[in-house]
């Protein structure tokens, strides 16, 4: 067993998704890192959807996986089924979904923690934080343990003052069957943080042996030899997914009941994801709607639970029963466990630095549910550039800084630092003027340099990485020679004929993935372009400071609620006041010259 030590460069608070790749990224770049988590067996638990990836939230997991994040590997290893969303459009907006097995998911996340030499595990309770004169200097736990460390990463999920309600009851937990933390929201306010509540739900879990599947719709898998991680791998299927559907009968069971639902009794002050939403919001948002999705999917190989995905609920238990009993092929499901909702504390991110450091705490970072965020994925997103930039701080390295231009992760984290919340936060492609260039398909390529220079990767992944770079360049480069110019244009199709055929014309040097980024680059070209220039005048924007004197009031060319936007706001710098919603490009134009009169006239250079 490793010692217990006491002095580390790294201290991480949970072990949820956000935790592990905070953990796992300090302790791989040389940091001696302290993992604190309530139970260390429910490392990586899966408390929502057991299912990693989708729209938006898969181009986060690929670019973890470009920075040598864990997340990917575990997808690899323990998933049951493999399906690529939104292929009736272009590589930029497809979206590889995963459903994992989350038991031995939860497994594996531990079993390569603990084999990392520089990483410990603790399970305890953080209740206090230490901090002399807005600088971290530990942790305090409920074993009356001290830590120290100059960096601390908070990731604590959905258990700040976790309460969860079924019905009209009501009671305090982190998660089902977990503990909440009570005490930490406290600290948190005397440093001077600005916090709120959240919501979020789940939906019951159900017996498989009581599903009567040949009423079901069989989800086909997709047959994919590239998933999360650079390398191919032999492609597998162990679990079938299934849809099936609410009715009138569901929806009037429910209508009847909304005045039990925690949502609808009052019950829950935190607002819920909007993009999300429980069967009861549904109902009553869509009331001519007669039939929603449900996804049943298994929650493990190992078990005989079932997930049925789109029917999350805080109605009473009984209730639960009427409904789930009404739908096709559960009409005799049997209940494992009961849909609850959950809310929480949380901090709002507009008081973060880009690198996921709090403005006014030395040290102290934020990570995953804690800054109003949704999923495993926005969390994993988090957790690694906060563990990363904990490392490079706490090595006295300059910081880690991922741009909107530069990934999905950085489109996230900017929206959240310069925009804040006020309700859960949810990636989706259409968040990323740049989604063109921020593709699934390149990310290895475009983050690269990136890794290799922070030390994510060895030389050897950094130059195959390279080497395949370059094969694709070289292809594009013999389609504008004409070079084969008709043939090959004719079989940049999807099809797995035109597939085979392309490979044998180049040789066999491209694989599916240099495939898709070759028909990317070559489709996508004009609007290429035209992406890359709106990027060089994002970045021009960047260095357009506003001043923190500058007033918005009555401010000619500018209505009143963008006058109202731009106070709530406050964005230092032109590219910030640009991504408010409703700010057009004539607001900017007449921003740009309303500060350079102000600047004139201050005489501020």
């Amino acid at each position: 067993m490793k010692k217990l030590l006491t002095d580390f460069d790294v201290i991480v608070v949970g072990g949820g998704h956000a935790g592990i790749e905070a953990a796992h990224i300090a302790a791989q770049m040389g940091s001696r890192t302290l993992l604190i988590t309530l139970d260390p067996n429910k490392i990586g638990t899966m408390p929502c959807n057991p299912a990693i990836g989708g729209i938006g939230k898969g181009h986060i997991v690929f670019e973890v996986s470009a920075l040598g994040g864990l997340m990917p590997k575990l997808c690899t290893q323990t998933y049951l089924q493999a399906r690529m969303l939104n292929t009736k459009k272009g590589p930029a907006v497809q979206g590889l979904r995963l459903q994992i097995d989350k038991e031995s998911y939860s497994k594996l996340s531990k079993t390569y923690l603990e084999s990392i030499n520089n990483l410990t595990i603790l399970g305890d309770t953080v209740e206090d934080i230490i901090v002399n004169n807005n600088i971290i200097e530990g942790v305090k736990t409920a074993q009356n343990q001290i830590f120290r460390a100059p960096c601390v990463i908070f990731t604590t999920g959905t258990f700040l003052n976790g309460r969860v309600h079924i019905g009209l009851e009501n009671f305090a937990a982190g998660r089902r069957g977990e503990n909440a933390v009570t005490g930490l929201s406290k600290s948190l306010t005397k440093l001077g943080l600005q916090m709120g509540r959240l919501k979020t739900g789940t939906p019951p879990r159900l017996s498989r042996e009581s599903i009567d599947f040949s009423k079901l719709t069989l989800q086909q898998p997709d047959n994919l030899k590239f998933l999360f991680e650079f390398t191919p791998h032999e492609a597998k299927h162990t679990r079938d997914c299934y849809i099936t559907y609410t009715n009138e009968k569901t929806h009037e069971i429910i209508r009847q009941s909304l005045h039990l639902s925690a949502m609808y009794s009052g019950n829950i002050s935190g607002k819920g994801p909007r993009y999300c939403p429980s069967i009861e919001d549904k109902i009553a948002r869509f009331p001519d709607k007669t039939g929603h999705h449900i996804f049943v999917e298994p929650e493990s190989a190992s078990t005989e639970v079932v997930y049925p995905s789109g029917i999350s609920t805080s109605l009473p238990l009984e209730t639960q029963k009427q409904f789930i009993n009404s739908i096709k092929g559960f009409e005799n499901a049997e209940i494992i466990y009961p849909g609850y909702a959950i809310e929480y504390d949380f901090v709002y991110p507009h008081q973060l630095n880009h690198t996921l450091e709090v403005r006014h705490v030395n040290g102290l970072f934020l990570a995953g549910q804690i800054n109003g965020t949704t999923g495993y994925e926005e969390a994993a997103g988090q957790g690694i550039i906060a563990g990363i930039n904990a490392h490079l701080k706490a090595h006295k390295q300059p910081s880690f800084i991922l741009s909107r231009h530069e990934g999905y992760i950085g489109v996230m984290i900017d929206d959240l630092v310069s925009l804040g919340i006020d309700e859960p936060y949810r990636m989706f492609t259409s968040r990323a003027e740049s989604r063109l260039t921020l593709r699934q398909d390149n990310v290895f390529y475009r983050l690269a340099d990136k890794s290799y220079n922070l030390g994510l990767i060895d030389k050897s992944f950094y130059e195959t990485i390279q080497k395949e770079q370059h094969i694709i360049q070289d292809a594009i480069r013999d389609l504008k020679n004409g070079k084969n110019n008709e043939k090959l244009l004719a079989l940049l199709g999807k099809d797995e004929q035109n597939i085979a055929q392309l490979h044998q014309m180049t040789n066999n040097t491209l694989n599916e993935r240099s495939i898709q980024s070759l028909w990317a680059e070559i489709r996508y070209e004009p609007y290429l372009k035209r992406e890359q220039r709106e990027i060089e005048k994002a970045k021009k924007y960047q260095t357009l400071i506003i001043p923190a004197a500058f007033d918005y009031t009555d401010l000619p060319g500018l209505s009143k609620e963008l006058q109202e936007k731009l106070k709530k706001h406050k964005p230092t710098s032109i590219a910030q006041a640009a991504l408010i919603q409703g700010i057009t490009p004539a607001a900017i134009s007449v921003l740009i010259f309303k500060i350079q009169e102000f600047e004139k006239k201050h005489k501020i250079h």
